[in-house]
C-alpha cells in the first residue's frame, strides 16, 4: 500500500542502490556532489555531503544511519524540502529521494476513481490457512520475490462466490493484490484491496470502493508484487481507484 499517502508516493523522485550509494549531483545544484552512503555493517555511513540535515541538525563529518522505518517526512536525512530515506532490502542498502517538487508531482494528471456504489461493499469471511504460505510472484521490476499469504478472503457479489488470497498485516488487517476483468481495459493491470482485521468468527467487510492503485503505478521506484495465482477475478470490478487519467490512451 502507498505509505504516507499519494503525495509521498508521487514525491519519490529517485531510488539508488549501486554498491556505493551515490546521491546524484543534481540533487543539490551548485553545492557539489552529495557523495556516498556506503554500507558499514548494519548501518550506512554518510561520508561527505553539502547542505544536509541529519536528524534535524546540520551535517558535518560522519553519521552512521540505520534504515528509516517510518514515513518519508520522518527520514533521518533531509536536504531543503527533500527527504532522503535510507532503506535496506535483500541485503542491499539504498536511498529513496522524496522530493515534493518532483516533476511527477507537478505534472500529475490525477486518478480515475469510480463513484461509490453499495454493490461493491459486501460482507466477507476470512478463512486462514493452517500455516502461512509464501508464493513466488513477479514484481514490477521484473524480479520474482516471495509474497506471504495468510488465508482466503471469501465474498459474494451479485450472488456469485469469489475468493482472494490475502496477506495478514501486523495489526491483523488483510491485503490482497488482485486483477479483474477491467485490468488493462479501464483499470490498471492490478490493484490492492485492504480490509480491517476480521472479527473472531472470521467475518470482515470487503469494500472494493476502497481499492487502490499500487505505488508502482505512480512511481517506477517502488517495487510491487503482481497478483498471486488465483487472484484474477472473473468479475469486472468497476470500483475504487481505477487508473491514472490518460493511462492506456493512444
Amino acid at each position: 500500500m502507498p505509505q504516507g499517502g499519494g503525495a509521498t508516493v508521487l514525491a519519490l523522485d529517485t531510488a539508488h542502490a549501486p554498491d556505493d550509494l551515490l546521491f546524484r549531483s543534481d540533487i543539490a545544484p551548485g553545492e557539489g556532489e552529495l557523495r556516498a552512503l556506503r554500507a558499514a555493517g548494519d548501518h550506512v555511513s554518510l561520508t561527505r555531503g553539502a547542505g544536509l540535515l541529519v536528524r534535524g541538525r546540520p551535517y558535518a563529518g560522519e553519521a552512521l544511519l540505520a534504515a528509516d522505518t517510518g514515513p518519508a517526512e520522518r527520514a533521518q536525512v533531509a536536504h531543503r524540502r527533500r527527504r532522503l530515506a535510507v532503506l535496506e532490502r535483500e541485503g542491499t542498502w539504498a536511498v529513496r529521494v522524496h522530493d515534493p517538487d518532483a516533476p511527477a508531482r507537478r505534472g500529475f494528471p490525477g486518478l480515475e476513481v469510480s463513484p461509490w456504489e453499495a454493490r461493491w461493499a459486501v460482507e466477507g469471511r476470512f478463512v486462514p490457512y493452517e500455516a502461512e504460505r509464501t508464493v513466488r510472484v513477479p514484481n514490477a521490476d521484473g524480479r520474482e520475490r516471495g509474497l506471504a499469504l495468510g488465508g482466503e478472503l471469501r465474498f459474494s457479489v451479485d450472488g456469485l462466490a469469489y475468493a482472494l488470497h490475502a496477506g495478514v498485516g501486523p495489526d491483523g488487517g488483510l491485503t490482497a493484490v488482485f486483477a479483474d476483468a477491467t485490468s488493462g481495459a479501464g483499470s490498471h493491470r492490478f490493484r490492492f484491496l485492504s480490509t480491517p482485521a476480521p472479527a473472531s468468527d472470521g467475518t470482515v467487510p470487503v469494500d472494493f470502493n476502497r481499492a487502490v492503485l499500487p505505488p508502482c503505478a505512480l512511481s517506477p521506484h517502488f517495487l510491487c508484487p503482481f497478483p498471486p495465482p488465483g487472484n484474477t477475478l472473473g468479475l469486472a470490478v468497476a470500483a475504487g481507484e481505477r487508473r491514472l487519467v490518460g493511462e492506456g490512451e493512444e
